[in-house]
């Protein structure tokens, strides 16, 4: 008879993929260097707080963040699609409630936060809704896959949905709305809804898109000033990659004043960088503990630097899709894509900034940019990850269980 030995349960500190857990401590902890460096100019340019206080902050953050991380993996990622729709209506409520009652954060963006009474915390609710949004989408994507949906219900409950979500976080954050249509959009090719279905959404979203900046430009409601900043750096953008340097205006030096610091410390940090907290250009460099923090890293750890953190990334979203492929229930395999979609263009749209190949949007890089909102979103989405993949490893100690009582029983026949 063959040796059986029975699995036991083992209460494990990291559940889930172990890879993946430690990749994202190791890019938290090294987080800590350069937003420490760049947070100087919070002190003595923006002159709000300390740098003391701002890296106790983010190291704060980081650890509040992966202890949710560590609380989502253990939750059954099915009961998170079960309630995301109470989810996506607490967000889309409190996308409300900041337009009404929320705050703008001098130095940081230009969207509306909320502040949490009692506790005095900040956070931007568009943030939270764009993730409850997609995990809304994947479960309505796979709940009943076998039956055939009324167009009334894919338009009510899936466009009508995003195109409620994008109008609301577009009035103040128009980077992320766009973000949120062309994220939804792969989450719908991935999750097999009908081209037909497809096409419709894409030209009802064109057309919504269109009124909405029409609207707003020429009223004052539905954010204008805000439609105007964007225009004005698609326009800077574009005015840029086509204007002779030598011919360069002072206003628009102005204009392009972030985008050319950042490609500044770029060039300035070489193959090896000046070396961690000698960045020269932090303090002229607007955003550089934020959304320009990738130009600070190359700036102080050089192209080989930046070569290593990109490789981190790279080595998270193949162990996300590793997961992905793994998971044999198709919720959890869409739910998984579509986190790792949402941090690859979150990922690749920072970094599109910081070197000047698309306009500027004032994303985070995520696990690295200074900020507690982005951040917390970010752990949850890798928790979402993990809990999947902790799936995985029940399911397959399960069918070793039950291959091992089979071969102890044809053993004992």
């Amino acid at each position: 008879m063959n040796d059986y030995t029975p699995l036991k349960t083992k209460k494990e500190l990291l559940k889930g993929d172990k890879i993946l857990w430690g990749v994202v401590i190791l890019i938290s902890i090294l987080s800590i260097f350069p937003v420490y460096s760049a947070s100087s100019n919070l002190e003595y340019i923006v002159n709000n707080g300390t740098t003391l206080g701002h890296i106790a902050k983010h190291i704060g953050f980081i650890i509040f963040g992966l202890l949710t991380m560590r609380v989502m993996s253990i939750i059954k990622y099915h009961y998170i699609g079960k309630l995301s729709v109470l989810f996506l209506v607490a967000s889309i409520g409190a996308i409300v409630w900041a337009t009404f009652s929320g705050q703008t954060i001098d130095g940081a963006s230009a969207a509306r936060w909320v502040k949490i009474p009692i506790i005095s915390i900040s956070f931007q609710p568009s943030t939270f809704a764009y993730l409850m949004l997609i995990i809304y989408l994947c479960r309505f994507l796979t709940k009943d896959i076998g039956r055939e949906r009324k167009p009334w219900e894919i338009w009510l409950g899936v466009f009508g949905t995003i195109m409620l979500v994008f109008l609301l976080v577009a009035k103040d954050n128009g980077s992320t709305a766009l973000m949120i249509l062309l994220v939804s959009l792969a989450v719908l090719v991935v999750g097999q809804m009908k081209w037909s279905y497809i096409g419709g959404f894409m030209a009802s979203a064109l057309v919504a898109g269109t009124l909405f900046i029409l609207v707003a430009l020429n009223t004052n409601w539905l954010g204008g000033s805000r439609i105007h900043t964007w225009m004005s750096r698609i326009e800077t953008f574009t005015s840029s990659k086509t204007q002779n340097n030598e011919v360069e205006d002072e206003a628009m030096k102005t204009k392009t004043y972030q985008v050319d610091q950042a490609k500044a410390a770029i060039v300035h940090g070489g193959l090896t960088g000046m070396g961690p907290g000698k960045s020269a250009l932090k303090q002229m460099l607007p955003q550089s503990a934020s959304d320009f923090i990738f130009a600070i890293i190359v700036e102080e750890y050089g192209l080989l630097g930046a070569i290593f953190l990109i490789f981190l990334y790279f080595i998270m979203l193949l162990r996300i899709v590793m997961i992905a492929n793994k998971i044999d229930r198709f919720f959890g395999t869409l739910l998984v894509f579509s986190i790792g979609i949402m941090i690859f263009v979150q990922i690749a749209v920072n970094i599109a900034v910081a070197v000047n190949l698309i306009p500027v949007t004032g994303q985070p890089l995520p696990l690295i940019s200074y900020g507690g909102s982005s951040m917390l979103v970010t752990y949850i989405q890798l928790g979402l990850v993990l809990s999947v993949s902790d799936q995985i490893q029940v399911m397959d100690e399960e069918g070793l269980r039950k291959k091992q009582d089979i071969e102890e029983i044809n053993d004992i026949a």
